[in-house]
């Protein structure tokens, strides 16, 4: 082991002094003798660059990888290495590993500044080629990202890395072989047109409510016999705001009196009924300029349902990885235990008619049995559950 120390010292002594034949002798000798540690290996490899000697120093390179498999330098010599060697798509998969193991911007060392922004080029380069490639032969194929697939498309944009992966993530129950959708296609709820043609006589409704001060509460409140959770800010915010006319399945009546048109206009929605917990019916208010942060819902058995009915400018909602503005009077149902999030951008308040309803693949008998489940889990705790749509 002395030896192979000597030999290190003595080749990172002639790499400083500029003697790369030398440095690599000693040091080929070290890494021979044992010495396979981060600053011998890279030493080596710039020994071998040194003497325009591109195998040995890759070979130095992948022997570190072999250790450490996110060395950063190691990482981007072989990504140079295989560059030169015209391999783009493995040379762009070794510059995005060194990337995504880089550390933050302010605690990269400053010689490895430059490469770090030489592998964002050439990944950003081999990205947008391979994009290129594969669009003209989908193209060639009769694949036009406006009137195809619109499944087919998402799941491009997914291989390109233009958009993440989603799946459902439900806080308190999930039922198993649902199909992964964000937004469900309008056509699939025929009676969502009686809600949209109201629109109008909503807005009426909603209107005499927010002339009074008071009547909607923050949307994510406190329990006084539960731990607190505060949701990224918002619990006792008054930024996301509900006024209920139903309430974990039961009526708010004096709400329900005052808004006859509403009700009326949902009366053919498949509303999910589950004692102590659903439906909800509400408005659901952002005031100017909010974010309601990322989160998931409660229970994957229902979707929501939005209908836009106060949008005095631009807003957007995310589910997954599809953003969407709202529009006044267009309805859409979605499932909120995939990742969702919103922003009211505009410099007014934003309020939509929020419900929720059953998932269509759900059978009847399915239906009972989620019904039965939750209320043997109330009568086993003898309380009402903590639910909020």
């Amino acid at each position: 082991m002395q030896g192979t120390e000597t030999d290190q010292r003595i080749g990172l002594e002639a790499l400083r002094a500029g003697d790369m034949q030398r440095a690599r002798e000693y040091l080929s000798r070290a890494v021979t003798g044992g010495r396979t540690d981060a600053a011998t290996l890279l030493a080596l490899a710039n020994a071998c660059h040194g003497l325009g000697d591109p195998a040995g120093r890759v070979a130095a390179a992948e022997r570190l990888l072999a250790v450490e498999p996110r060395n950063i330098r190691a990482l981007l010599i072989k990504a140079d290495h295989l560059a030169a060697a015209a391999d783009s798509r493995s040379a762009a998969s070794f510059y995005l590993a060194a990337l995504r193991s880089a550390p933050p911007a302010n605690q990269v060392p400053a010689d490895l500044v430059p490469d770090l922004r030489r592998a964002q080029e050439a990944s950003e380069r081999y990205a947008a080629e391979y994009q290129a490639y594969l669009l003209e032969r989908l193209r060639a194929q009769g694949f036009d990202a406006r009137t195809s697939s619109q499944r087919f498309a998402q799941s491009l944009d997914i291989v390109l890395g233009r958009r993440q992966v989603y799946v459902q993530e439900p806080r308190s129950y999930y039922f198993p072989g649902l199909p992964q959708i964000q937004f469900y296609d309008r056509a699939l709820f025929p009676w969502l047109d009686d809600v949209e043609r109201a629109t109008a006589d909503i807005r009426s409704e909603l209107d005499a409510i927010l002339g009074e001060p008071g009547t909607f509460a923050p949307y994510v409140q406190g329990h006084a016999n539960r731990p607190q959770k505060d949701q990224a800010g918002m619990l006792n915010n008054p930024a996301w705001s509900a006024f209920y006319l139903w309430k974990n399945g039961e009526p708010v009546s004096e709400n329900a009196a005052r808004c006859p048109k509403t009700m009326a206009a949902l009366r053919n929605a498949p509303f999910a009924q589950v004692p102590n917990r659903s439906p909800s019916i509400l408005f659901s208010l952002m005031q100017a300029r909010a974010h309601i942060p990322p989160h998931n819902g409660l229970i994957n058995t229902r979707l929501i349902c939005h209908l836009p009915v106060l949008v005095p400018g631009p807003a957007d909602f995310r589910v997954g990885n599809e953003i969407r503005p709202w529009a006044e009077g267009k309805a859409w149902a979605f499932d909120d235990t995939i990742e969702h999030e919103a922003w009211n951008k505009t410099d007014a308040t934003r309020v939509v008619l929020l419900f929720d309803i059953w998932r269509p693949e759900l059978s009847e008998e399915e239906r009972s049995l989620v019904v039965a489940l939750f209320a043997a889990i109330d009568a086993h705790s003898g309380t009402k559950p903590e639910w909020s749509i």
